[in-house]
This record gives C-alpha cells, structure tokens and sequence, in this order.
C-alpha cells in the first residue's frame, strides 16, 4: 500500500481523538491536501469503536436522510446540513470503498460483512496511514488559544502548532476507553458553554422484583410503552427486542427509550407480550389452551402462550391462584390475566451508570457551532465532531452515522480554514 506524501509546506490539522469520528475526520482532512497529526492517548486507536455493537460494529442505519432525523431526538435540525453532505448511503459506499464489504440486517442496521468491528478500525486505521496521517499516541492536556484563535494544542510530551484543530473525543460513556469529557474542557477553555452530561441509551433500573424473577429472558417481537407516572402521558413506544436483568431492563427498546427520559420525571414501562394479538383474539386462544389443559393449575397451562420465566410472575400479577384449575378460572379472571399479557407494569427507578452508557446526552452547545462547517463561532480554527457535540440518536448505527457525517463536515472544514489561515499568515 503507498502512501501519499504531504508536502513540506501544507497547513496542519490536529485531531485530537482517534475514535469514529476522529479516525473518518484525519481521513477526510488528509484528502484535501493538508498536514493532518491525530492525537491518541490510548495505546491503539478505536478503543470504543472495537466493542460497538456487541463488537460487530453498527456502522449505520440504511436509510434516507428523513427516516434518519425522525431518529434523532436531540437537536436534529443542527445535523440536517451534515446528513445531506455526508448520508447514510456515502457511509456504506466509502467503507465498502476502503475495503469493509457490508450487510444490512433487521431494523436496516448496517453491520461489516465479517461480523468483526476490529475491521472496521483497521480500515480506517490503513486508510490515515495511506494518506499519511500522522498519528501520535500522547495524551492532549489543553488547546492553544491566542487572540480568539486556536494556535495548536499542549500534550504530555509538549506543544504542536497547528492551523486548525478538531475536538472529536466523545463523551463521557464508557469511561475505560478514553471518554473522559477531555473535549469538554477544551470547549470550556475556548469559551463554549456545555450542557451537563447524562447517560443516554442506557439500561434502566426497576422496582420490586418482577424484573429479578425473569433475569436473563430475552423477549423478541414485544410492544413496549414508557409512560409518565404524574399524568399517565406516553413518552414513547416501539415494537422488537428487550431483555430483564437483576436490576431491570436493557435490549434495543429499552436502551432508546432512555433517551426520553428526564431525571426529575417518574415512569413505568407496560409490556405487551402478545402485540399481534387484541383482547379478544387473546381470550380466545387462552380458552383454547384452557380446554386443551382443562385438568392443569393454571400455572401449568401456559407453556404454549408464555416464556417459561415470565408465567409465575404474569399470574402472580393478575392475582389468579396459580394452582387453581383452569377449568375453574372465571371470565373475570381471565380477564386479569390478558390485562397483564397485554401490559405487564413495571416501575422505572432510573438509569444505571453513565459508564454503562452506549452515548453521552449533552455535550458542546450546538448554538455555538456551525452547522455546515462543525467550527467554532467563538474561537477561529476550533472544529467539533461526533459525541462531545450536544446530539444523540437512538440505537440502531444511528450514533455513528452522526460521528461520521459531522466528522467528514469538520474536516473539509478544517482543511479549508487552516489553508485560508496559512496563506494569510496567521
């Protein structure tokens, strides 16, 4: 594989950060004939980026533009520019382009052919050393900054000058990979504002112990409501894959749900186990089961309706006798035992950890950022990308479609900032 040589003279781009949008903003930078240097301060680069989709890594959501922002709950019309420059169909073509053939699953999810997001980082990673990125593994402790403009950045092994330089250090999520709200700091020292960071796409926490008893269940094709507890308003709802856990609930549903959810709010989650099915329907398949099983308890007459794991705690719920006969169970009972089918209660207590995190909600103040362009309003030369920005999607490569598309926007505008800045001797 060559490597591009950049000329002695070239303006110099930093990046600082070497995850998604930090390794997709070195690239694209490199292209538009800049110096570009990548800070790292891990040992290899793409630390959270490996273990992404359980570590098959959800590059994106093949969809169009539209279906995306209905995606993003978090100031969607700030990234509208960066989509339409940077969609999720540019996403698949460049990395099929840098070698990662791609496949897209259920949900549109977009994952590598090999199942493997290490390959994902390696061709990101091949591709900065083919364009002749540098890339130095040293930690960036603050950013230079004269007369309202950015200079270079001080690291732990000293200066770098730079014409521009490129936040792109993530959150706070995920802690041991190097998100430690370093990019935060660099705003705040260059005169940004930072929403206060909380955990979103996060597992959520439950009362009782309905969700102990069912520990481990993995429920698929279930509806799911998340309902403000002061006026039973809803807050949102999705059909597909969830799973309970010793301390409550996590899965695809549960983690986007989180991103509805306000610390100083109440909620309870309703569970539909049969959403195919309406009352009336449902009656008449348990009867069915019930004349099949007429001389079982009734705790005993589900297996064909229910997971093993959910059916002491589904009629515990209805408050029918579990022993009782099923050809003694009353229409009123029964009735009880659909309401709980239908919407199985269970009171949200909050969110675990921000280090359990997938993102980080909050982050750089969006208002104080370019849209087109991911520069700075407030200080010359300072770009952002990705996850330190105020933005945040729900699961499903929604996430990294926003780190690429504003990764590829900073560093366009990157380039053309520390070129314009380079010729006028600044």
């Amino acid at each position: 594989m060559s490597t591009i040589k950049v000329r002695d003279d070239a303006p110099t781009v930093v990046v600082v950060g070497g995850g998604a949008a930090g390794l997709t903003c070195a690239v694209f930078a490199a292209a538009c004939d800049v110096r570009v240097i990548l800070f790292e301060k891990n040992e290899k680069l793409g630390r959270k980026l490996r273990i992404t989709g359980k570590g098959r890594c959800n590059v994106t959501n093949n969809c169009t533009v539209p279906e995306l922002m209905n995606n993003i709950p978090t100031n969607p019309r700030f990234l509208y520019s960066a989509f339409n420059r940077f969609s999720p169909a540019d996403t698949m073509a460049f990395f099929e382009s840098i070698g990662v053939p791609l496949k897209t699953e259920r949900g549109r999810r977009v994952f590598p052919v090999s199942d493997k997001a290490a390959d994902v980082v390696a061709a990101l990673a091949d591709e900065c050393h083919r364009k002749g990125v540098e890339v130095r593994h040293e930690n960036v402790k603050s950013l230079v900054i004269e007369d309202g403009a950015v200079r270079g950045v001080v690291t732990d092994a000293g200066e770098t000058s730079a014409d521009a330089v490129v936040v792109c250090t993530g959150g706070l999520s995920y802690p041991l990979t190097g998100s430690t709200g370093d990019g935060y700091r660099f705003a705040q020292q260059a005169g940004h504002s930072v929403t206060p960071a909380s955990p979103s796409l996060v597992p959520l926490t439950a009362a009782g112990h309905i969700c102990d008893a069912m520990q481990g269940l993995s429920l698929k094709n279930v509806a799911l409501q998340i309902r403000r507890q002061s006026d039973d308003a809803l807050v949102y709802e999705d059909f597909g894959e969830m799973m309970f856990t010793h301390f409550g609930m996590t899965g695809p549903m549960i983690l986007s749900g989180s991103a509805h959810l306000q610390k100083n709010e109440k909620y309870r989650a309703l569970i539909d186990f049969k959403p195919a099915l309406d009352l009336e329907t449902l009656d008449k398949r348990i009867l069915s089961d019930f004349t099949a099983y007429s001389t079982r308890d009734l705790i005993n007459a589900l297996d064909d309706l229910l997971p093993q794991k959910a059916r002491a705690v589904i009629v515990s719920l209805s408050g029918v006798d579990p022993h009782k006969k099923v050809n003694a169970v009353t229409q009123k009972e029964r009735a009880a035992l659909l309401s709980v089918i239908k919407g199985m209660p269970i009171t949200i207590t909050g969110m675990r950890p921000i280090d359990e995190a997938i993102i980080t909600r909050g982050g750089v103040n969006i208002k104080e950022i370019n849209p087109r362009t991911m520069q700075s309003k407030l200080c010359d030369g300072l770009f952002f990308a990705g996850e330190v920005m105020d933005v945040d999607a729900y699961t499903g490569g929604y996430n990294l479609q926003i780190a690429f598309a504003t990764a590829v926007c900073a560093a366009e505008g990157a380039a053309v900032s520390a070129q314009e800045r380079k010729n006028a001797g600044l």
